[in-house]
């Protein structure tokens, strides 16, 4: 009897372990994160024991939602005191993310535009949203922790 084993892990944690009974393909559809978003990974039978992998994020390939989510988002992944940090700020709500958690911000306007503040740890953060004085770039969005600037990540 043949058994194929698939285990699935998103960022450290394992979100699917399946056994299969000589089912070698097929989908398996798992969520990601804290949030209402769905992942499908696809198995096809290419030639002989070769296999293709297809992800695809609600319902769209792995590129074209990370080329949405590129839009409407901002991402700077930074380590702080020896542990990894990922943070994202979500344009259109200005909600920032710490790890896969919802911050708690304070919002101010400034002379320059606006500026948003948490914590993380004992880290001072802010994100500045400036004009960039350019009608096809919009709104310049900079991070700095402890008044240093974090470039942001390229995915």
């Amino acid at each position: 009897m043949l058994v194929v084993k698939l285990e699935l892990w998103v960022c450290l944690e394992e979100v699917i372990r399946r056994d299969w009974l000589f089912k070698l393909v097929g989908k398996e559809t798992f969520p990601v994160g804290n949030t209402d978003t769905k992942a499908t990974i696809h198995i096809e039978a290419v030639t002989g024991f070769s296999y293709e992998y297809t992800l695809e994020i609600n319902g769209k390939s792995l590129k074209t939602f990370l080329d949405n989510r590129s839009k409407i988002s901002k991402t700077w992944v930074l380590k702080l005191d020896d542990a990894d940090y990922r943070i994202v700020l979500e344009k259109d709500t200005m909600d920032v993310w710490c790890n896969g958690q919802k911050m708690e911000t304070t919002g101010e306007f400034t002379e320059n535009g606006t500026e948003t503040h948490f914590a993380v740890g004992n880290r001072e953060c802010c994100i500045k949203a400036t004009t960039s004085g350019r009608k096809r770039n919009g709104i310049v969005h900079s991070l700095l922790v402890d008044g240093i600037r974090i470039e942001e990540a390229i995915e």
